[in-house]
């Protein structure tokens, strides 16, 4: 009796030991668990299901609704990658919380645009015109360099993606800049002469980056490369067949194209 207890109890250890936290092989069976966000992440991983299915891999997408877990789950093993984060929340939470996670591939950024308010050319903006922008520090720097890279203000160099209005180095119009909390720009476009929004706020005012923005950021402007959203594994897990699989799929031009065609440019291919 001792032995088949002795038995029974390697067994669900056996069991434990590939089906445990932090102890599952990556992409382990010709499975990929991959973590991410509901829109547009998992739509995206959605489109590549059948090609790498046509491979030999299954894609397994959980959509999780925070920020935490995704990164938790894939540093604890149980997930092989996720998909809902930028490089620099990346670097931070590594920092914050002692994981060791790394960055395999770009995939998309989400442009900010300017939209016109009760103004719409900027190439005539008046004197003196009120302009909203987010007032947390990313966003209001995201701003700052779209304003900056149309030739309406110029921003120091040196503050880059923490410039705030403390940062205008010249204002040729006299602009009044107008921070407001970033789910307020948008409450305000008839108030002002233009609004710079991120594509979710944009999308949720019913407006089209594609359609309606004057002016949006470039894929090769400092703010997309830096706030692309990326694939993310365990560090050591970047050459995984699996992995690679995986990226080489999401990096497809039929993704590129179902990208394009879904978000009216409010998320742009980046790769």
């Amino acid at each position: 009796m001792k032995k088949l207890l002795v038995t029974a109890t390697a067994l669900l250890l056996a069991v434990g030991t590939l089906t445990g936290c932090g102890d599952r092989k990556p992409c382990e069976g010709k499975v990929i668990k991959v973590a991410a966000s509901a829109t547009p992440h998992s739509e995206i991983l959605e489109q590549v299901k059948e090609s790498l299915a046509a491979e030999g891999w299954t894609l397994d997408v959980t959509v999780f609704d925070d920020y935490v877990q995704p990164n938790m789950v894939v540093d604890s093993g149980d997930f092989d990658a996720n998909y809902f984060q930028h490089q620099p929340y990346l670097d931070d939470f590594n920092k914050e919380n002692g994981t060791q996670l790394a960055t395999v591939a770009k995939i998309h950024y989400e442009p900010f645009g300017i939209y016109p308010g009760t103004s719409s050319d900027l190439s005539a903006i008046a004197e003196g015109a009120k302009i909203a922008v987010p007032n947390d520090t990313t966003n209001e720097a995201r701003a700052l360099l779209l304003l900056a890279d149309n030739g309406l203000i110029s921003v120091d160099e040196n503050a880059g993606l923490t410039a705030t209005i403390n940062d205008i180095t010249d204002n040729p119009k006299n602009l009044e800049i107008i921070e407001l909390e970033a789910a307020q720009v948008s409450r305000v476009i008839n108030e002002v002469d233009f609004v710079v929004l991120n594509g979710n706020y944009a999308m949720e005012a019913g407006l089209s980056v594609a359609k309606d923005a004057i002016a949006a950021e470039s894929s090769e402007s400092t703010a997309a490369q830096t706030y692309a959203n990326i694939l993310v594994v365990k560090e050591g897990n970047e050459n995984v067949d699996g992995i690679q699989a995986l990226v080489k799929a999401m990096q497809s031009d039929a993704v590129k194209d179902y990208i394009n065609n879904t978000y009216d440019g409010a998320v742009v291919p980046i790769f």
